[in-house]
C-alpha cells in the first residue's frame, strides 16, 4: 500500500509541474505577443493618463517574474483574473461553459468506443479477409477527414438538406431548463422533462459524431493489432480447442487483454478531443469552453484566454493521471512494473 501511495504522490507532483511548466508558457507567450495589455483593458478611446493608471491597476509596471509570480498566487486562490471585455470573473465565465464541453467530448468518446471496439473485434476475428480490409479502409478514411471540414459538411448535408439533425444549439430555442449542474443532458432529467432530453441528445449527436470520427481510427488500430496478438496466443487455441463460443471468447478473454493499450489511447483521446471541440462547437453554435476562448481571442482579452487554455492543461494532465491509476488498478503486471520502478 505504501508503494501504490508512493507512486500515486510520485505521479501527482509530476503533474503539478507540469502544470507549473504549463502556466510559464502561457504567460510567456501571452507578454511576447505585440499590443498593449492596459490600452486594451482601457479602451481604445482611453487617455494616456487612463492607460497609464490601469497599468499599474493590473500591475503591468512591474518586472516579469513579480508579474508571474502574482499570476500563480492567484491561481493558487482560484483566481483567474476579471475579463476585461465582459468585466466579469473569468473563472466564473468558463465555469459557466465547462460542461457544455465535457458533455461534448465524453459524448463523443461513448460513440467512439461504440463503433471502434466492434469493428476492431470483427476484424481481428476475420483478419486479412475482405471484410477486414473494408473495415480497415472505411475506419482509416475516417480519421484522415479534418475536423472543421467534416463538421461543415455534416452540418451541410445533415443539418441543412436532409434536416436529419438540428443545424446549431445545444436546445431548440423554445425548450428552457432551469441550470442544474450546467451539463444539458443531465438537468433535462434532474428537471424531470424526458421531452427536453431527448432534444439535448438529439443536439449533441450530430455535434459528438463529428468529434468522434477523427479519432475512431486509432482506437480501431490499436485494438485490432492487440486483439490478433491475443488470438495467435496458445491460451485460445486450448479454449477454442475445449469448444469455448467465439462470444465467449472475445467477452473472457479478447476484450480485457486488449483493454490496456485502449485506455492509453481512450486517455490521449480524450486530451486531443478537448482540443477539437473548439472548433466544432464554433460550428455547431455550442457555448462550450471552444466558444469562450474564440471570443476571448476576438476581443484580446488575454487574461481570459489564458484562464480558458490553463483550464483545458487541466483537463489533460488529470485525465491523463487518472488514465494512470485505473491502469495501476486494473492490472496486476502494470501494478507490479510501476512499483518496482518506485522501489
Amino acid at each position: 500500500m505504501n508503494q501504490v501511495l508512493g507512486y500515486l504522490a510520485r505521479r501527482l507532483v509530476t503533474s503539478v509541474i507540469t502544470l507549473l511548466v504549463l502556466t510559464l508558457i502561457i504567460f510567456t507567450m501571452v507578454k511576447v505577443i505585440p499590443g498593449d495589455e492596459a490600452h486594451v483593458a482601457a479602451g481604445v478611446s482611453a487617455t494616456p493618463e487612463q492607460v497609464a493608471a490601469m497599468r499599474t491597476h493590473l500591475g503591468l509596471d512591474r518586472s516579469l517574474p513579480v508579474q508571474y509570480f502574482e499570476f500563480l498566487d492567484r491561481l493558487i486562490h482560484g483566481d483567474l483574473g476579471t475579463s476585461i471585455s465582459s468585466h466579469s470573473s473569468i473563472a466564473a465565465g468558463i465555469w459557466e461553459v465547462l460542461p457544455q464541453t465535457i458533455e461534448l467530448v465524453l459524448m463523443a468518446m461513448l460513440i467512439m468506443i461504440l463503433v471502434a471496439v466492434p469493428a476492431a473485434v470483427f476484424s481481428a476475428l476475420r483478419s486479412d479477409r475482405g471484410s477486414d480490409t473494408a473495415v480497415r479502409a472505411a475506419v482509416i478514411m475516417s480519421a484522415g477527414l479534418p475536423t472543421f471540414w467534416l463538421a461543415l459538411v455534416a452540418q451541410y448535408v445533415l443539418s441543412t438538406k436532409l434536416g436529419w439533425f438540428p443545424i446549431s444549439g445545444a436546445l431548440a430555442p423554445h425548450v428552457r431548463i432551469p441550470r442544474v449542474t450546467g451539463f444539458t443532458l443531465i438537468d433535462t432529467l434532474l428537471n424531470s422533462n424526458p421531452n427536453a432530453f431527448i432534444d439535448g441528445l438529439h443536439h449533441l449527436l450530430l455535434p459528438a459524431i463529428v468529434l468522434a470520427l477523427p479519432f475512431t481510427g486509432q482506437l480501431y488500430r490499436t485494438l485490432r493489432t492487440d486483439m490478433i496478438g491475443v488470438l495467435d496466443s496458445e491460451y485460445i487455441d486450448a479454449a477454442r480447442a475445449k469448444g469455448v463460443p467465439a462470444a465467449a471468447l472475445v467477452r473472457r478473454h479478447l476484450l480485457p487483454n486488449s483493454a490496456g493499450a485502449a485506455l492509453t489511447v481512450i486517455g490521449a483521446t480524450f486530451s486531443m478531443m478537448v482540443g477539437a471541440a473548439v472548433l466544432v462547437e464554433s460550428v455547431f453554435g455550442l457555448n462550450g469552453i471552444g466558444a469562450y476562448l474564440t471570443n476571448a481571442v476576438a476581443n484580446s482579452d488575454r487574461l481570459a484566454v489564458v484562464g480558458a487554455v490553463l483550464v483545458i492543461g487541466v483537463l489533460v494532465v488529470a485525465s491523463s493521471f487518472a488514465i494512470d491509476v485505473i491502469q495501476l488498478i486494473r492490472d496486476p503486471r502494470i501494478r507490479a512494473g510501476q512499483l518496482a520502478s518506485v522501489t
